[in-house]
């Protein structure tokens, strides 16, 4: 049996097409000489003025440290208002972060139906 050749063999003058020129969605890597974009740095205020900008408030993390530092501990209700977080965000900050990474005894303490988280060995 002949075979006959097929579709794209049967022209060996024209080469296959090119992949990554006809994908447009694909990105495109930064040079290793291209210069990165930084911030703008801030230069202390002239002597007399006030600052134009303020400090940043807190981070959630630590006022949900600073909440479970307290004698009373917290409820789930007060951590999630606290926060704004959903309540698993909060057991998984808890668990992970605090337990975990941080070393922090979190005890768990049932009071009149309500659960109350609190640091162990925490003085107010």
């Amino acid at each position: 049996m002949k075979r006959t050749p097929s579709p794209k063999s049967a022209n060996p003058a024209t080469p296959p097409p090119n992949k990554a020129a006809a994908s447009p969605s694909k990105s495109i890597k930064a040079k290793a000489g291209t210069p990165v974009k930084r911030s703008r740095t801030e230069h202390p205020p002239a002597e007399g003025t006030e600052p134009v900008c303020t400090p940043p408030a807190q981070s959630k993390q630590a006022q949900l440290i600073a909440l479970l530092r307290t004698p009373s501990g917290a409820s789930m209700a007060q951590l999630t208002a606290l926060t704004g977080w959903q309540a698993h965000t909060v057991r998984g900050m808890i668990s992970g972060t605090l337990r975990k990474h941080m070393g922090l005894s979190v005890t768990l303490e049932t009071v009149d139906g309500t659960r109350l988280y609190r640091i162990a060995g925490a003085s107010a």
